[in-house]
């Protein structure tokens, strides 16, 4: 038998966590439309209740929980919905908060992608900011961000995707999380709203903000993958700065090496090599890497979050995100830096050859 394959791009998605299969295959002997009054319909519901109260409990959350079939439908909700003035978003927010908002003012970001604190314009704005870089891993400052947008009278969206079950929740007016991000089914997630008189209504189900039967198999994936828990954060701190330091010591450069950053997300640039290369070699090698956002990394196009950064575009290209799950281990990190330092290695040799 090969070597197994290893899976390193748990930022894009997570595979399906033990506990939320088997509480997936129990939702799906719940087949009744929870909107029904019969009783099976009131059974549905029940559970369906439950697990909305389960996933508060988990996320240590009292306000209003809105089910949505992801991360990008909770951030559509808020930027078009949220009872609020003007739109503000950092210029490192995923692509699909930029979708959501053409035409919002853009907050600048300093080199290590540290969004900027918010120029409040007009009367009561609303501003996004991410939690998490998905791209980077950069930890935003969002307490303080929060206190300015709220000292102004205006509304802050907080996209958890990233950092939703590893860090503690913001005190955000709006949450976005997403269930696959952290070991659920992808198709669902959540729209977190401390006051649900700051959203305008729309739909049938969801307490009048969301339409659409809810998908009670994934809610209770959902709620079982968060009482999972991430206790495996730490052990992905000690793992990740050792492959900071060996692609540190092999020439390549961290993304955002000044900055906080989650354990479980790095980008790292080696020079002289593309991206698509690098991606190459090391799916060659059986291992599972990207270049930037999942949502991206198949175009052309440099990463708008380096570009922000002040990154010029060919090093932008050269850089990959490699991204830890709750089974990564130290074993696996020696495969990465091996790898890296073989590929990096290969690259200096071409270039001696084509000096030459």
């Amino acid at each position: 038998m090969g070597t197994p394959r290893l899976y390193l791009d748990h930022a894009a998605t997570t595979p399906l966590l033990p506990a939320a299969r088997a509480a997936m295959s129990e939702g799906l002997e719940r087949w009744a439309n929870p909107s029904s009054p019969h009783a099976e319909g009131r059974a549905a519901r029940g559970a369906l209740e439950a697990a909305r109260a389960r996933i508060g409990r988990a996320l240590g959350f009292d306000g209003a929980i809105i089910f949505t079939s992801g991360a990008t439908e909770a951030i559509e909700i808020v930027l078009r919905r949220a009872k609020a003035g003007s739109r503000s978003i950092s210029a490192v927010e995923h692509d699909a908060v930029r979708r959501a908002a053409p035409g919002a003012d853009v907050l600048p970001v300093s080199a290590d992608g540290v969004a900027a604190s918010p120029a409040i314009h007009g009367k009561a704005p609303l501003v996004a900011i991410q939690a998490v870089n998905n791209e980077t891993g950069v930890i935003q400052p969002l307490g303080e961000r929060i206190a300015t947008v709220r000292e102004s009278g205006g509304l802050l969206l907080a996209d958890c995707a990233q950092s939703a079950g590893k860090l503690p929740l913001p005190d955000a007016d709006f949450v976005a999380i997403s269930a696959h991000k952290l070991g659920g089914p992808p198709g669902i997630g959540a729209l977190l709203v401390r006051d649900l008189a700051t959203l305008e209504p729309a739909g049938g189900q969801e307490q009048g903000y969301r339409g659409g039967t809810e998908n009670l198999p994934a809610i209770l994936g959902f709620a079982a993958a968060l009482e999972a828990g991430a206790g495996w954060l730490d052990r992905a701190r000690i793992l990740r700065a050792r492959l900071d330091v060996a692609i540190r010591e092999s020439g390549g450069i961290v993304a955002a090496d000044g900055a906080e950053r989650l354990p479980t997300i790095a980008s790292y640039r080696m020079p002289g090599v593309a991206a698509t290369t690098q991606l190459i070699r090391f799916d060659l090698a059986g291992i599972a890497v990207s270049a930037g956002s999942a949502c991206s990394s198949g175009s052309l196009k440099p990463s708008h979050v380096l570009a922000a950064m002040g990154w010029e575009e060919r090093p932008a290209r050269e850089v990959i995100r490699i991204s830890f799950g709750p089974d990564t281990g130290e074993a696996d990190i020696d495969r990465v830096i091996a790898e890296w330092q073989a590929i990096a290695a290969s690259a200096r040799i071409m270039e001696k050859e084509r000096a030459a």
